[in-house]
């Protein structure tokens, strides 16, 4: 090794370093692939795994199963859901809201995108999937036709030739209205009901009445067809509709339904052995904050929709009924009939009488058949199969959960994580498996793993002020007061001190502070938040100066705090994002002025950087393509930090300031990604996704490749030496607080070995 001098220009190099500008080493920048690590299942409800929104059973093979994760893509099981893989990790979406297996040709399989469960998790779809050899292969049909919304049910009427495919279309969920689009384009475009003739290839609207949703369809006999207009707001065209000519012409029925004006979510069936009966289940109408759709009452009709009676068979819907309504009838018994919601209820005798089973886990989203007559369910837990005297789980190795933001890792045990998941409680990795022990309850929130002390973690689950804590590292958690505010992202967001365990920060619409770790907090500081109803949903602490803190709120409110969160400035207004909890702030390691803000919304600015803490911004997504992000990330190790997007659709990089992007690695679905935490101690990255769980991708800084282009060579050393110039920060690579002739040696060692 020549000397090298602690000089201020490239001109001077030793001419061992000159001689090697010619060598050319191409190394990866970044590990090639994500792994997968669960939770393929909890501990919990009989080992649950994520929300399943469709399922879809073999009309003639009792084995052949198809089920649809809320944002999960679809799944095949083929011995009966004793295993699963999945069969459209490929496709542009993985959100689903409808399965149909062709009933003439059941090799053809269709999969409408899209959740229609109204939910702020209920994410708008990409048009339809359709399968012709079982699940193998698909194509992606009427991607301009249904963008931006969500297809509730399909169903095929071949009554006559052409053989004619219906679908029922939704808005995208959330309170506030259509909050999961996220401002997509197509959101307020047509919904109602369509038809194809050509299977699935052009599609027409036959019943679109203005901004109502078709929340579910359902077959008579000789192309009669039923539709569900089910606006959970309640609407003037609500109600029960029929059409005699496969679609053409519809009307709507009354005769002994509810008024139009009392009914919000709707779900049908018909019987396939009696094609005359019609199951309706109908939720009162919701409030604009989604409360008060409890259940109006369970319907049926003998005589082909034209009289109905209101049965005694109903379940449960709580206050949200728009979330889950679903009938289920036995194709081989017109009188076993299946209502679910909030729980499950079964009738033999087609209503008159009931029966509610005792379900794994709630939440009941479908309902199905199999070909041997069993009773499948899916729900928030997954899939569950009814067997004499109980239920049996078919979760193995079906990863659907549904993670929120507030994922934490464990200070010195790579494997130990935590992290909450939508109405599987919070969960914790022990160590190297795929199988998460739930250790709180609820709709598991935010979580901390205390970097200083790793036996103290906190969760929390929804509402303001759950808390709760563990002093033995997770084997057991006890509640403790925040003396919180009244209102909250669905969750509060909260932090410990990074060099300080005792300090720790709770925000709702306001902020506190504990100074006992935990035990007790305090007011310190009033409504950061533009009013009610809104909360915060992220606050970030610099790790290297705390007194620096940052909150974003859901009322698009971004505010910075240089005492510790006291007092508050407010820097930025209208930020686009999601009611409920987020990581869309990171603050530089390095700079506790230097912030980088996530936009989750369609035409917005998707990425932002400031450093003069919000004095001024630079938008950095000039080559991102127009979906949400919901969380950012930074390596500033490297000049210009390398730049990571947490999108809808997964995870993005870009190594040139933002001027260009590309999809991170290779193996992740194009799942919608909530968190992303880089842990570069052990050279990897960690996202969490709602839909498919927790992921990994190995990251190794390649010091040689200084501009992140993938490649060791010449402009690498020519990008190096204009940081080195200027003094920036990710040019000291030997990490002693300064560049000189130390930074340059280490550059090339790297350098030379091609990394």
């Amino acid at each position: 090794m020549c000397e090298v001098y602690p000089i201020r220009s490239p001109r001077r190099l030793c001419l061992k370093a000159l001689a090697v500008l010619a060598l050319t080493a191409i190394t990866p920048a970044v590990g090639q692939t994500w792994t997968s690590i669960g939770p393929t299942q909890t501990t919990a409800f009989g080992g649950a795994t994520g929300r399943v929104s469709a399922l879809a059973c073999s009309p003639s093979d009792p084995n052949l199963y198809f089920a649809a994760g809320a944002d999960g893509g679809v799944w095949r099981s083929r011995d009966g859901g004793a295993t699963w893989e999945p069969r459209t990790d490929f496709m542009p979406t993985t959100a689903m809201g409808a399965l149909l297996i062709d009933p003439a040709e059941p090799r053809i399989i269709y999969a409408g995108t899209g959740e229609a469960n109204f939910a702020n998790h209920s994410r708008p779809g990409l048009g339809i999937y359709k399968s012709m050899d079982e699940g193998e292969t698909w194509r992606h049909l009427a991607a301009e036709v249904f963008a931006g919304r969500c297809i509730s049910r399909m169903v095929m009427d071949r009554s006559a030739t052409p053989a004619r495919l219906f679908a029922s279309v939704t808005r995208a969920g959330g309170f506030p209205t259509r909050a999961a689009a996220k401002g997509h384009p197509l959101a307020t475009a047509r919904r109602g009901v369509w038809k194809s003739d050509d299977g699935g290839e052009t599609w027409t609207a036959v019943l679109n009445l203005p901004d109502d949703d078709a929340t579910d369809l359902a077959l008579g006999a000789g192309g009669t067809v039923y539709a569900a207009i089910g606006n959970i707001f309640g609407g003037a065209n609500n109600g029960v509709w029929r059409s005699v000519d496969r679609g053409d012409t519809w009307v709507r029925l009354a005769g002994g339904l509810p008024a139009t004006n009392l009914m919000g979510n709707i779900a049908l069936a018909s019987a396939a052995s009696m094609p005359s009966r019609i199951v309706a289940l109908i939720a009162r109408v919701s409030d604009a904050s989604g409360g008060g759709a409890s259940l109006r009452g369970a319907y049926r009709s003998d005589d082909a929709g034209t009289t109905w009676t209101q049965i005694a068979a109903a379940p449960s819907l709580a206050t949200y009924g728009w979330y889950f309504t679903v009938v289920g009838i036995n194709p081989a018994d017109p009188a076993d009939v299946v209502l679910g919601g909030l729980d499950l209820v079964r009738s033999a005798n087609a209503g008159a009488s009931s029966t509610n089973i005792n379900i794994p886990h709630p939440d009941v989203h479908a309902v199905a058949f199999d070909a041997a007559g069993r009773l499948v369910i899916g729900c928030d837990g997954g899939v569950y199969r009814r067997r004499t005297g109980g239920w049996e789980t078919l979760n193995t190795g079906l990863c659907l959960t549904q993670c929120y933001a507030g994922l934490s890792l464990h200070p010195t045990d790579a494997d130990i994580m935590l992290v909450g998941l939508q109405d599987n409680g919070t969960v914790l990795r022990p160590g190297p498996t795929s199988i998460w022990r739930m250790v709180t309850g609820g709709d598991g929130g935010w979580t901390q793993i205390d970097q200083r002390d790793a036996s103290r973690m906190f969760t929390q689950s929804q509402g303001v002020g759950s808390l709760n804590r563990s002093t033995n590292a997770g084997e057991s958690f006890s509640g403790i007061s925040t003396g919180a505010g009244t209102r909250a992202a669905f969750y509060n967001p909260f932090l410990i001190d990074p060099q300080s365990s005792l300090n720790m920060l709770y925000a709702t619409e306001r902020i506190y502070q504990s100074t006992t770790g935990g035990s007790s907090f305090t007011l310190l500081a009033p409504d950061v938040t533009g009013g009610a109803p809104a909360a915060v949903r992220c606050i970030a602490q610099s790790v290297s100066d705390p007194r620096w803190v940052y909150a974003a709120t859901n009322d698009g409110r971004v505010l910075v705090s240089s005492d510790t969160g006291a007092t508050f400035d407010l820097i930025r207004t209208g930020n686009p994002g999601w009611p409920r909890i987020t990581r869309e702030l990171f603050i530089d390691p390095t700079d506790p002025r230097t912030l980088y803000l996530a936009g989750a919304g369609y035409g917005t600015e998707q990425v932002l950087r400031t450093t003069d803490a919000g004095r001024t911004w630079e938008a950095l997504d000039a080559g991102l393509p127009n979906i949400p992000v919901n969380t950012v990330a930074a390596d500033v190790r490297t000049y210009p930090p390398r730049l990571f997007a947490g999108a809808e659709d997964g995870v993005y990089t870009s190594g040139d300031d933002g001027r260009t992007w590309e999809r991170l690695g290779e193996g992740m679905p194009r799942v919608p990604t909530i968190d992303l935490i880089p842990d570069f101690g052990r050279d990897r990255l960690v996202a969490a996704t709602q839909g498919r769980g927790v992921w990994v991708l190995p990251y190794v800084l390649c010091l040689g490749d200084f501009n992140r282009d993938g490649g060791v060579d010449g402009d690498d050393v020519r990008a190096f030496f204009e940081a080195w110039e200027f003094g920036h920060p990710g040019a000291d690579l030997n990490r002693d607080g300064g560049t000189d002739g130390g930074d340059v040696e280490v550059f090339f060692v790297a350098w030379e070995a091609g990394c």
